[in-house]
């Protein structure tokens, strides 16, 4: 006997904000995060050997993976998570301070108990 392929619905897009650097590139955020990623993201590192520095940095970038949905670079639009991190990764100082910065201000008023 065949199995019934369980029907899923059409999964609603998440709201998202923009934010504008002074250069006029844009960064779309998600505004909110499911419960279970808020768990996620607000776990202490697994390894014991973890300094400080790296469990900031790697939770920073769980945190940008979850919630850039877009960036928009001098017109060009990039899209899809490794593209994403990818352009973080790559961006100079100042940049990834404005990132770094715009999303620990989003966090405050959309996500208060990741924010800190």
């Amino acid at each position: 006997m065949a199995k019934r392929r369980k029907q899923r619905r059409p999964r609603e897009k998440a709201a998202t904000i923009d934010y504008v650097d002074p250069e006029g590139n844009v960064l779309t955020l998600r505004e909110t995060l499911s419960p279970g990623t808020v768990a996620k993201v607000g776990e202490a590192p697994a390894g014991a050997a973890t300094s400080q520095d790296d469990a900031w940095h790697r939770r920073f970038e769980v945190l940008f993976e979850r919630l850039a949905v877009r960036w928009e670079i001098a017109g060009l639009p990039l899209e899809g998570q490794k593209m994403l991190l990818g352009r973080y990764r790559m961006a100079d100082a100042e940049t990834q301070r404005w990132v770094r910065q715009t999303i620990a201000r989003h966090l405050e008023d959309h996500i208060p108990e990741l924010a800190g």
